[in-house]
């Protein structure tokens, strides 16, 4: 194995990204891109490598990471992908989306393109408007895709200003067992992740068909077991535990699902069809 070569850059590095190579290159990669996080102030910056088989003058190698060009970032770089050569795409814990364009020929790094508040908590303008951070992102020129703790997907085009679509709508646990998600979106769907470790061992991760897929086969308050461990079943490393079972609870796709609601054994949900659907039997 080669040598490792390490360069003290005085910041927590969070996100490292290649600068993809030009179609048809058989040069190395040399330049990346990096976020810093929990810092007093954060920055996206870029960097340089070359050959580490040469020492310079001053007895370092040439091949030394170089900083090229570094600009500040509000917040926790969350995600970093580059779209194409010349611009860097940062997810931003406040909840912002912003385009960095490198301009190679003074090295310097400008704001291309900003959303601010692309991912929140209620909507924005209201007096309880909380920014949801920007977990992921990934990248097609010109669409980008966004991933919050908010629960929403946002697909987002260079040069838009506003999201061109945004999914996943509403996202709850269940109060008392929290092994049970439920989500709603955009598309008219309306799912239960089921999570619990005393399900059976199914056949496929995801089963559709509404009611007819596998349920719970005992009622939920036999779950709950004092003794169980207090680790949630979805950050479990345990291979034998991480298995999922989503079931579709409408029978039929209908027009955006855009809330719900789960109370024991009761589900409420409201769509754009003008409907309201009701379910009291949710683990019979």
């Amino acid at each position: 194995m080669e040598e490792i070569f390490a360069k003290f850059v005085s910041q927590k590095i969070s996100k490292t990204r290649w600068r993809p190579v030009p179609p048809g290159s058989l040069q190395p990669a040399e330049t990346f891109a990096t976020g810093s996080w929990d810092n007093e102030e954060n920055s996206v910056s870029l960097w340089c490598i070359g050959d580490f088989g040469n020492l310079s003058t001053d007895g370092g190698f040439e091949g030394d990471h170089q900083l090229l060009c570094d600009i500040k970032h509000h917040g926790d770089v969350m995600d970093l992908q580059f779209l194409d050569q010349e611009r860097i795409v940062a997810a931003s814990s406040t909840g912002c989306v912003t385009i960095f364009l490198h301009h190679p020929n003074n090295q310097t790094l400008s704001v291309s393109q900003e959303w601010v508040g692309a991912h929140y908590h209620i909507g924005p303008g209201s007096p309880s408007y909380r920014s949801a951070p920007c977990t992921g992102i990934v990248c097609n020129s010109p669409e980008i895709v966004t991933v919050g703790e908010d629960g929403r997907i946002n697909l987002f085009r260079v040069d838009y200003k506003e999201a061109v679509r945004t999914i996943v709508w509403e996202v709850h646990f269940h109060p008392s067992n929290p092994d049970h998600l439920f989500t709603c979106s955009e598309d008219g769907s309306l799912w239960h992740w089921d999570a619990s470790t005393d399900v059976p061992e199914k056949s496929s991760l995801f089963h559709q068909g509404g009611r007819n897929s596998t349920l719970l086969a005992h009622p939920l308050s036999n779950q709950l077991n004092v003794n169980q461990s207090v680790i949630s079943s979805w950050l479990s490393t345990d291979p034998a535990k991480d298995r999922i079972e989503i079931t579709s609870l409408l029978p039929n796709r209908t027009l955006s699902v855009n809330s719900l609601d789960v109370l024991g054994s009761c589900l409420l949900c409201g769509t754009d069809a003008e409907a309201i659907y009701v379910t009291r039997q949710l683990f019979s």
